[in-house]
């Protein structure tokens, strides 16, 4: 009876987990018990065939259903192949977290084209946006992103001893490696520490950090330049980074605000929200 128990409690952890972290990866769990079971009666020596079959559904809805459904309730799937603007992960993809509401989408294709011409050779890479389905499902461990309007976005970086610019980024999630202020800036994260905040404002870096490339540095130029575009568009609600990073860029716009030390850092990303 223990056992059994046990099992069932299993299955509804993996259940959860999974619908939390893609939204839909709790029903393709079903979908490969069912399998399992339907095998293991019919074809025993085939009911290991459960997993494969499960993959390979999943990928399919993945990368073709969903991105054809998900119009329907109002969000569609940010590019994910080359191009001025891609995932800096496809962890991002495999788990659906890539979905914007569609002017949110044509925003932020138009500002990386922008971006692509005054650099060329630049690709903006975008990281944690929203699952395809249903306005207030949250996207853990973000505080907003469920409604199809919130999208984080990656640094633009170069080459700490040569000044090239990558396509790519200090942390392999895009989070947790911060450009931390300087002397002569404002320490926000100091002032959050003595608030108290510590824990949960530097969460990512005490994550991430260890495997950061600590070769890479913020591109300015690319970076400013980009905020400056959206900041520009009437769609663009606000946007949140570090106080000091708005120092240190020397942008003014009203848009771009501190976000509290109650949430996590945003000296590693950018995330911007339309109205």
């Amino acid at each position: 009876m223990f056992t059994r128990v046990s099992k069932i409690l299993i299955k509804v952890v993996i259940f959860l987990v999974l619908t939390i972290l893609t939204q839909v990866g709790g029903l393709f769990y079903l979908f490969y018990l069912l399998c399992f079971r339907w095998l293991k009666k019919a074809y025993y020596s085939y009911r290991y065939l459960a997993i494969p079959m499960m993959i390979v559904v999943y990928l399919i809805c993945n990368l073709l259903i969903l991105p054809a459904i998900s119009p329907i309730f109002g969000r569609v799937a940010l590019p994910i192949t080359s191009g001025p603007l891609r995932p800096l992960s496809y962890v991002t993809i495999l788990c659906n977290r890539h979905y914007v509401k569609p002017r949110l989408n044509e925003v932020m294709y138009d500002a990386a084209v922008l971006i692509n011409r005054q650099y060329p050779g630049t690709t903006t890479l975008y990281l944690d946006a929203n699952f395809p389905f249903a306005d207030g499902f949250p996207l853990i461990p973000h505080l907003s992103h469920n409604d199809g309007k919130k999208l984080d976005l990656a640094f633009y970086y170069r080459r700490k001893d040569s000044g090239h610019y990558l396509s790519e980024a200090p942390s392999p999630i895009g989070y947790g490696i911060y450009e931390a202020p300087k002397a002569h800036e404002i320490n926000q994260p100091e002032i959050c520490r003595k608030s108290g905040y510590s824990m949960m404002y530097n969460l990512p870096g005490l994550l991430f950090s260890p495997f950061g490339d600590e070769t890479l540095e913020l591109e300015p130029d690319r970076t400013g330049r980009l905020l400056e575009i959206l900041t520009r568009n009437p769609e663009i609600q606000k946007i949140f980074i570090e106080p000091h990073l708005k120092q240190r860029l020397q942008l003014n716009s009203s848009k771009i605000r501190y976000h509290g030390c109650y949430s996590v850092r945003h000296d590693d990303h950018i995330h911007l929200q339309i109205n």
